[in-house]
């Protein structure tokens, strides 16, 4: 089935208050960020199960620790004052601020085992997760379609960056932002940036939006059903039931408006779709499938590439073919829509979690063609070394950090075709191999 999500369904009129019933946790999900450098691993889509630690650690902390935190944010009050906070959001909300040491150690962690694009999508674009988002929709039917009406984001869509943040509203975390957010800026790690959200954190206080003992985030400091963090918040957060505040941890017409209001801000374009999947001509560059490489629906039409269902291709400005899983997997074309949800998390995989998961929410099928599953994912260790190996080979990668970015892919492709191979940029155990041994993989 072809994925063109252009108007939202009708939907049920009807209005609900938001029920938070569960504040379960998990690692940071997705997370809107402007000002953060993007991560460098591929953000998970939110799990119902596994709490964080968010209560409790801050008895674990030593008294020495104890007094160096009390003492940084004696330090730090100047400049929040400074910017504008008030004694009353001082006294309230930062100095009663509480180190947590688990934020610490979830920060410096890095996961070792990556996920293909089909593990990724398989859990991001569960059947549960259709499920619950479809009655989630019928639901919050008033507030999805005034956000959908207000701004020209489809409620699906909507809807689908609700459940990829928080698994719609069940798992946004259970940390206090403030502290979350002072802990990363006494760490020192990302101290300048942990300062600035934590100055926006402040200020949503001031405004009176939310009070710190209910601003819960995750251990990142991103809050909410959203997963803004503060500074986006400020920008973008929207009071959409009138009631003075804006509240995107109780108030579905908040949430569903703020994240509208996102989207819109980003360059949601109303008439298009986000994309489509294609079926490539047999000749196809792969190693033209990148976000970088744009041109009109039309142009790509000429050149051979097709809708799954023999449809003529929808009407796309500045068109993007990729292949998540290279030559052997799905491909798709993507446009400015698909973009603006990369501007929520810069994660290709996540984009497109997001599109497909809106498609079927919308009642449109999945996935026509096959991913390549007998494929397994190379850890962060293995990407290392194939970027190392390449770079020994003269293919240039960018740093050896273990992240498949567009300098690596890039380079992988050079070396696929210097080989004579299909250059998708997609990497595989049996290339890392072949390049170790320095020996040519056989020709696809």
């Amino acid at each position: 089935m072809a994925f063109m999500l252009q108007t939202a369904p009708s939907l049920l009129n009807v209005r609900q208050p938001l029920l938070i019933t569960a504040i379960a946790a998990a690692l940071l999900a997705g997370c809107v960020t402007r000002s953060e450098p993007p991560a460098a691993a591929v953000s998970e889509p939110a799990q119902p199960a596994k709490a964080e630690q968010g209560t409790d650690e801050a008895a674990m902390e030593s008294p020495i620790q104890a007094s160096n935190f009390a003492h940084w944010k004696q330090e730090f009050a100047p400049r929040a004052r400074a910017a504008g906070i008030s004694e009353r959001t001082l006294r309230s909300a930062l100095a009663g601020a509480r180190l947590q040491p688990s934020i610490v150690k979830l920060d410096r962690s890095q996961p070792e085992f990556t996920r293909t694009p089909w593990q990724y999508l398989d859990s991001a674009v569960s059947a549960q997760r259709i499920r619950t988002g479809k009655l989630k929709m019928q639901e919050y039917a008033a507030s999805l379609q005034a956000a959908s009406q207000r701004y020209g984001v489809p409620a699906p869509v909507i809807a689908a960056i609700w459940g990829m943040e928080s698994n719609y509203g069940s798992n946004f975390g259970s940390f206090s932002a403030v502290d979350a957010l002072a802990t990363l800026a006494f760490d020192g790690r990302r101290a300048e940036w942990a300062q600035k959200e934590l100055i926006a954190a402040l200020r949503i206080i001031d405004n009176g939006d939310i009070d710190a003992a209910h601003m819960i985030s995750s251990w990142a400091g991103a809050m909410g059903n959203t997963q803004f963090l503060p500074s986006v918040f400020l920008q973008y957060a929207v009071d959409a039931d009138g009631d003075g505040r804006r509240d995107i941890w109780g108030s579905m017409a908040d949430v569903a408006a703020s994240t509208a209001n996102y989207l819109a801000s980003s360059g949601w374009n109303p008439g298009e779709p986000w994309g489509v999947e294609v079926r490539l001509p047999a000749n196809f560059d792969y190693a033209r499938t990148e976000l970088s490489t744009r041109q009109n629906s039309s142009a790509w039409a000429a050149e051979g590439v097709q809708s799954m269902n023999a449809q003529a291709l929808p009407a796309i400005a500045g068109a993007s073919i990729i292949a998540p899983a290279g030559a052997r997997g799905p491909a798709f074309m993507v446009g400015s829509n698909f973009r603006a949800i990369l501007r929520y998390n810069n994660s290709t995989n996540y984009a497109l979690a997001v599109s497909l998961l809106a498609s079927q929410l919308a009642g449109n099928g999945g996935v026509s063609a096959e991913w390549p599953r007998d494929l397994s994912a190379l850890t962060r260790e293995q990407t290392r070394a194939l970027q190392t190996a390449l770079s020994q080979r003269g293919f240039a990668t960018g740093a050896a950090d273990g992240v498949m970015g567009p300098a690596t892919r890039a380079g992988l492709r050079q070396y696929q075709q210097s080989e004579g191979l299909v250059a998708d940029g997609y990497p595989t155990l049996e290339l890392l191999q072949r390049l170790q041994a320095g020996n040519p993989p056989q020709k696809q």
